[in-house]
């Protein structure tokens, strides 16, 4: 956290996406948990001054992803468009689902190819430890111990005393011997005085070389705690590893639990779209016929208007029908009138006929 939270200029994302971020259930160690209510930036970062590769995910001010890439991970499709990988630094297990199935590749090939630069950063760190630690052990046996020894400082014990031997003697020489002439002394003096030069020049350039070699032990000792720090945490990593594995059944039969969920879900996903599609077919359908409905409403207003004015003129046709009915009656009855009076008439012209034919009779 307080790496993420140190991120300066050195370190650079170098590919990003959206995608649903998940992590396991720390108590069921079955279940995936949402840590962000929706679609998220999910970004890869890259160290360069410790040549490492981080995969980092913020919502909000909240740092919800923050994985360190290593050689041993390994980034797993459990369907087409959900993704998992465990950190054990973290101590957990992060799920990511994306909208495509593109998205989803992309990332995974990311994944792969920052990996395999992580496995290659970290063969060429061990070569260059190697490298390092192979002159340090050869400049401890060799180099310093030879000549930094007190006796090759400041001289032996015999040859810090020689000068003084031969200055000594040479006062106490015994009168009888014959003596140095004065210019021969002078001589020796200079000698012992080159000499004396060349012991303090020697002297100074090896206190030199034995602060220059103490420098180089301080520094290799640093280096030899940092080494003996990241052996310790390897350690802690390979035994962090070991527990992972412990648990890979469980994770592995979760994995397959999961799978066989997820395929249910995508089933009934396809089948609740299949009735999602029936659906908008029967509301096209039942536009269409609404459509019809409001045509045939139309239609039968029309109608019905029309038959409103049909209604009128058959109740005025009704009308003068009965008139007319009414009329002709009176008519039937008029002509009753006229041949009732016409066979009263009839009848009296024909007794008229009877009674002149009786009287031509007659006459």
């Amino acid at each position: 956290i307080h790496d993420f939270y140190s991120l300066s200029f050195r370190e650079q994302p170098i590919f990003s996406t959206r995608a649903h971020v998940f992590q396991i259930d720390p108590n069921t160690k079955k279940n995936w948990v949402p840590t962000s209510k929706h679609a998220v930036t999910v970004s890869y970062f890259y160290d360069s001054t410790r040549n490492v590769y981080r995969i980092i995910s913020l919502d909000g001010s909240k740092a919800i992803i923050n994985s360190t890439i290593t050689p041993n991970m390994t980034f797993t499709k459990t369907s087409q468009k959900f993704g998992q990988w465990a950190d054990s630094r973290a101590n957990t297990v992060y799920g990511l689902g994306f909208s495509s199935e593109h998205h989803l590749s992309k990332f995974a090939e990311k994944f792969q190819e920052f990996k395999e630069a992580a496995r290659i950063a970290k063969e060429k760190s061990h070569e260059k430890m190697e490298l390092t630690s192979t002159p340090s052990q050869e400049s401890a046996g060799g180099d310093i111990q030879s000549p930094l020894t007190p006796e090759s400082i400041n001289g032996t014990d015999d040859e810090r005393a020689m000068p003084e031997v031969t200055q000594n003697s040479e006062p106490r020489a015994e009168p009888t011997q014959n003596a140095l002439p004065f210019t021969h002394s002078s001589t020796i003096s200079k000698h012992w005085e080159a000499e004396l030069a060349t012991l303090k020049g020697n002297n100074a350039k090896l206190t030199a070389a034995l602060l220059e070699s103490t420098a180089n032990v301080k520094q290799w000792k640093q280096q030899l705690a940092a080494y003996q720090e990241e052996a310790e945490r390897l350690h802690k990593r390979v035994t962090e590893l070991e527990c992972v594995s412990s648990q890979a059944n469980a994770v592995h039969t979760h994995k397959t639990e999961l799978n066989q969920t997820i395929q249910e879900l995508e089933t009934t996903l396809k089948k609740k779209e299949e009735e999602i599609e029936g659906l908008k077919q029967e509301i096209e359908n039942a536009r269409e016929l609404q459509a019809q409905r409001d045509s045939l409403t139309q239609k039968l207003q029309e109608v019905e208007i029309r038959n409103k004015d049909l209604e009128g003129q058959l109740s005025d046709l009704e009308q003068r029908l009965e008139k007319s009915q009414n009329e002709q009656e009176a008519f039937r009855n008029n002509l009753k009138t006229l041949l009732e009076i016409l066979d009263g008439k009839i009848f009296e012209l024909t007794e008229l006929r009877d009674n002149l034919a009786k009287l031509i009779e007659c006459s």
